[in-house]
């Protein structure tokens, strides 16, 4: 393995490179299909255009499965409960400390599950490159509007959940993972501490864009991916560890659920029964999945406050 044998900042520039050259190809690749994703009107010509550019994003997993590999000795451990299905769709929610979760769960559903699509920060979609790929395989991109904001205008309330409901029709043609990062940002104990959470490894979950996709596309899914994800402690942000070779041990375990059938319908927004009902039970979820976390990552509670996340 290439980070054996090279000083740590030098292997972080190293496989940053590597890495963005990549995607710069696997992007190129996918150009001339994003173009003309964008200006054919024809659902079904652009539902063909989809599949090659999700064939490229495919090849894109492998390789960089096969880059970390080259580039770094590691020893993942993960455990899966559950038998995963490509052909079906699933809803997948994991915890969130890193911009490292997103390629580590392309990584795990490889071969395993449809592609992912992600709930995404509005602002991404202007980002190069990825904002411009993620648009054109259809990932949701959320605004995420401030409780302020939404009490001046009421009416913006609405555009998250017109992306959701949009984004559920255009899974339906295919088979797909849709994964929600429930707490809405990366944790930090910071944000823990400002934010008042009750948990002791996690934000409090953000439950209304899940109802929604169960909502719009809950008799679809074949169940409920639970990822839970643990790192190493470390004095960096934990993605510029891995890319200097210290995320070796990462550890991730995944439970497939079944969703419960009375969470499939009801009005998340206008109805108070439905809503204390759903956010019970992703407060359950969340409970189970802190405890998992303890037991995952078992260190001092002085480490555990003194790492760094990003």
């Amino acid at each position: 393995m290439i980070s054996i044998f090279v000083p740590a900042p030098i292997m972080a520039l190293l496989s940053f490179i590597v890495l963005i050259s990549s995607l710069l190809a696997h992007f190129l690749a996918m150009l001339p299909f994003i173009l003309l994703k964008a200006l054919i009107p024809h659902a079904s010509t652009r539902l063909l255009l989809g599949d090659t550019l999700f064939r490229i994003g495919d090849h894109w997993v492998n390789t960089h499965k096969l880059l970390f590999r080259l580039m770094f000795p590691l020893h993942w451990n993960i455990e899966i409960n559950g038998e995963l299905d490509r052909r079906a769709s699933y809803l997948l929610i994991c915890n969130h400390q890193s911009w490292l979760d997103i390629p580590i769960v392309f990584d795990l559903l490889h071969g395993r599950a449809p592609f992912p699509r992600f709930f995404l920060k509005h602002q991404l979609k202007w980002v190069p490159a990825i904002g411009m790929a993620c648009w054109a395989m259809d990932f949701p991109f959320m605004h995420r509007h401030s409780r302020a904001a939404i009490a001046a205008k009421p009416e913006l309330a609405n555009e998250d959940l017109e992306a959701t409901r949009q984004a559920c029709r255009v899974f339906r043609q295919r088979p797909a993972t849709v994964v929600n990062f429930l707490e809405g940002t990366r944790f930090t104990e910071a944000k823990r501490i400002a934010r008042h959470s009750p948990y002791r490894n996690l934000l409090r979950p953000k439950a209304g864009g899940m109802s929604f996709a169960l909502n719009a596309m809950g008799d679809q899914f074949a169940g409920l991916i639970d990822v839970t994800i643990a790192y190493e402690p470390t004095r960096h942000a934990i993605l510029w560890s891995f890319l200097r070779g210290e995320q070796l041990h990462v550890q991730v375990h995944v439970n497939l659920r079944p969703i419960p059938q009375e969470m499939l319908a009801g009005d998340y927004a206008a109805d108070p029964a439905y809503r204390e009902q759903f956010q019970n039970w992703v407060n359950q979820l969340w409970r189970q999945k802190d405890a998992r976390l303890d037991h995952m990552q078992p260190r001092p509670q002085s480490q555990a406050q003194s790492a760094h996340y990003g």
